[in-house]
């Protein structure tokens, strides 16, 4: 039993219809209810709930602070590699994208890693492009096992692994891995996908499936906002959640909505969504869902970003290169994407401080999960 079996049972034509055919009463009923079902997601995405993003922003901003208190975790991305063997329309780090490669050495991610550190962090995300041949499970314990005594929280951004891969990198030290399903509209993930391991889209869908079985601490979902409806694929990213959650209850969850951002190369959205369309689904997600984090990258605006630290989010990047090499050792490197939001760790931590919340450089110490 997978994610698989739920996600067949839907269509995805007639959950849009559902979705767009909410009326004001489903939003109302949905702001009311001690406790939400999909069908009140559906309503708190819907069109019909623009005319209540004021009081939905109240009610995300008390839930947070219920929750989370007045804190916000900060993490910075450290890509490793651009290379990848897959085709995929919207990534500068596209096979066909004809540049030069880079995959860091140990020497060089300390480099990397001593720039990090200068900068506060104690979270690291790791990056790379989807290459077997070069980024694998074996090169991936090597840059744990590297990196392991300068951080108190790791966690990766790769390519879909088996279980019992997953299982020998929480044993070195991996706290949390993010595996986005890009889309969830099948038909449109092939087209973005044609070629590469990537383009096995059951594949990716059941990855969450074998984090849990393998005991991952955390996980992130998200989808590609701009590749397809995003309200739609919302709330099969939100039906997705709620089955992890009940299936693997011991794992701890968190969302991010990363917009489709300009590349080298570069592919127009499909569908545009408005900063307010972006606050009313992060409200949406957190009236929904009081546990999950919610994380917002520098791909937002200075201006975004710093409204949103009230509305419902929970940890942010700040200083990001996404490029491998970009903070030492060749800052001129391919990208993955533009950042919009390009000010320091400090800055953003003065952002945070004058907003009445406090960063927060780590999320756990090593004596809470032995």
């Amino acid at each position: 039993m997978s994610f698989k079996n739920k996600f067949e049972a839907y269509d995805w034509e007639e959950v849009k219809a559902s979705i767009y055919s909410k009326t004001d009463d489903d939003v109302r009923k949905a702001l009311l209810a001690s406790k939400r079902t999909l069908e009140d997601f559906k309503a708190l995405i819907s069109p019909a709930a623009a005319n209540f993003l004021e009081p939905m922003a109240q009610l995300s901003h008390k839930l947070t602070q219920k929750r989370f208190g007045k804190t916000m975790q900060m993490y910075i991305p450290l890509y490793l590699s651009n290379e990848c063997t897959n085709i995929c329309t919207y990534c500068g780090f596209s096979l066909d994208n004809k540049v030069r490669r880079k995959t860091l050495s140990q020497d060089e991610i300390l480099r990397e890693v001593n720039v990090i550190k200068s900068l506060g962090y104690d979270h690291v995300l790791l990056v790379t492009g989807e290459a077997n041949q070069t980024v694998h499970t074996a090169y991936f314990k090597e840059v744990i096992q590297l990196i392991r005594p300068y951080f108190s929280q790791i966690s990766m951004e790769v390519q879909p692994l088996e279980t019992a891969e997953y299982e020998e990198l929480i044993a070195l030290g991996l706290y949390s891995v993010l595996i986005y399903q890009e889309t969830y509209h099948k038909e449109d993930y092939k087209k973005h996908h044609p070629k590469g391991k990537k383009s096995n889209f059951n594949y990716r869908l059941e990855t969450p499936d074998r984090l849990g079985q393998a005991g991952i601490h955390k996980m992130g979902l998200g989808v590609l906002i701009g590749l397809e409806d995003w309200r739609t694929d919302s709330f099969f990213t939100a039906a997705h959640l709620q089955y992890l959650e009940r299936t693997y209850w011991q794992t701890r969850y968190s969302l991010s909505f990363p917009r489709l951002r300009p590349f080298s190369g570069g592919l127009e959205p499909k569908v545009e969504m408005t900063d307010r369309e972006l606050v009313q689904l992060i409200c949406a997600y957190r009236i929904m869902n009081e546990e999950v984090e919610i994380s917002l990258s520098t791909r937002e605006s200075e201006q975004f970003r710093d409204h949103c630290i009230r509305l419902g989010v929970t940890s942010i990047s700040a200083g990001s290169k996404t490029n491998p090499g970009g903070y030492a050792v060749e800052p001129g490197s391919l990208e993955q994407f533009e950042i919009s939001d390009e000010r320091t760790p400090a800055q953003i931590a003065e952002m945070i401080r004058a907003s009445g919340y406090e960063p927060v450089w780590k999320d756990w110490d090593q004596i809470f999960v032995q």
